[in-house]
């Protein structure tokens, strides 16, 4: 039997970040999740729709607005979001609180995909797992755990994600 799609919004963060060896700093190119997804042996119905590139430091409410619109539009009731960590229970919130009926997981990585060593591939894939089964709700899915959009915090001196699942 075939599982509905799911939609992966990729809105940048470490998640999609390159390092530059030359200029010495970290940039965006493209998004990975195409990439991430093949190498995952991903067997799932994707649609990858790439919103923006960004730091989520430098995310506006503007485009938390253009974020719930893509949710809004997208004809999945199952959606995965590439999100930074720094500003990704924000983004939870705005997007939680619109209460679609659809399921929506916010994922991120705290070591970029492209270092090799990066937390992305497992928290995307666990991301897609959440997804599809999680009612519906606004997730944040992190280090293995899924954590309500109510409740979520990043500890900024761990890293780590907090809160009630």
């Amino acid at each position: 039997m075939q599982s509905a799609p799911i939609r992966v919004l990729a809105t940048g963060g470490t998640f999609d970040k390159d390092y530059l060896e030359i200029e010495g700093r970290l940039h965006f190119r493209d998004t990975h999740v195409p990439e991430m997804l093949r190498l995952g042996r991903c067997g799932l119905p994707i649609v990858v729709e790439k919103l923006m590139l960004i730091d989520s430091l430098e995310m506006t409410d503007a485009d938390r607005a253009t974020i719930l619109a893509a949710c809004r539009r997208a004809p999945e009731a199952r959606i995965v979001i590439t999100h930074g960590t720094d500003t990704m229970e924000l983004t939870a919130r705005a997007l939680g609180a619109a209460g679609l009926a659809k399921t929506i997981v916010l994922t991120g990585a705290m070591v970029p995909y492209t270092f090799g060593s990066s937390d992305g591939l497992f928290n995307l894939g666990s991301a897609l797992a959440f997804a599809q089964s999680l009612p519906v709700g606004t997730y944040v899915a992190m280090n293995g755990r899924f954590l309500r959009w109510e409740s979520v915090r990043k500890d900024k001196t761990t890293g780590v994600f907090e809160g009630s699942g």
